[in-house]
């Protein structure tokens, strides 16, 4: 239950899925957590909860494509708790479920702006406090789109191995400061996001659904929590010596 005591992390993206199973996790062993979204009377919402629990967390309304939100959102959150330790740069959109050829500029630019420029806000603004706090962990979520092709969502795709490279490049940058740079590649994991990309790609929901978790050699999709334990794993101390790693959690997707 103490796995994360001491510590201070920003999750972005952080009021539903894959981010809010990540909040509740390190709240309950033991972090402050700062609830970054554009939810807000989910993230509020869930700030109260875990408040009510007794576990330091705090809701900030934030657009992660807004340079200058981030970082004012990022020191506040700072501020708040005295120090920042851990930043999972895990919001994300799947963008357009169309082939190349039919993704319009406008929405390719869109995806970027929030699944890598996101991230690059979210990590630019958060090495200060890092550096000051003698080191840290920065946790990307990427996919394992950013691995392999899966097909169609091209602008996605582009994205997530953005994500991987990114981290690979910063976590040699930063290494000799003690701040380790890691990222995560989920398979399917059942969130609003892919249920809305489901929805869009599929006229039958049920029927998608079964047929997306088919295809890990598992049998079925992923959950929330499945992301989030790794989450925990890498904010601790327990993995102190992994940096620059990509932790594949995708049910044996990319094992064939």
């Amino acid at each position: 239950m103490n796995r994360l005591s001491g510590k201070t992390a920003i999750v972005t993206g952080g009021a539903v899925g894959i981010g809010r199973a990540c909040v509740q996790r390190m709240a309950e062993e033991g972090a402050k957590v700062a609830i970054f979204d554009l939810l807000t009377a989910e993230g509020q919402a869930l700030a109260a909860d875990l408040s009510d629990k007794g576990h330091d967390v705090a809701f900030w309304s934030v657009n992660v494509t807004d340079e200058a939100a981030m970082k004012s959102a990022i020191d506040a959150a700072a501020a708040r708790f005295g120090g920042l330790h851990v930043m999972v740069n895990n919001a994300g959109i799947s963008g357009s479920p169309r082939p190349t050829d039919e993704v319009t500029e406008a929405e390719w630019d869109h995806v970027q702006a929030v699944n890598v420029k996101g991230v690059f806000f979210g990590t630019k603004h958060t090495i200060p406090h890092l550096r000051k706090a003698g080191g840290g962990s920065v946790i990307n979520l990427s996919s394992i789109a950013g691995l392999i092709g899966v097909g169609g969502i091209a602008p996605y795709h582009a994205s997530k191995g953005a994500v991987r490279l990114m981290s690979k490049n910063d976590a040699i940058t930063y290494a000799p400061e003690r701040i380790r740079v890691n990222s995560i590649h989920p398979a399917y994991i059942w969130t609003p996001m892919v249920e809305n990309h489901l929805r869009a790609t599929a006229p039958d929901l049920e029927a998608a659904k079964a047929a997306a978790g088919s295809v890990h050699p598992i049998g079925h999709m992923g959950e929330p929590d499945d992301i989030a334990w790794a989450v925990v794993w890498l904010a601790s101390d327990e993995a102190k010596f992994v940096t620059g790693a990509e932790i594949v959690i995708d049910g044996g997707y990319t094992a064939r």
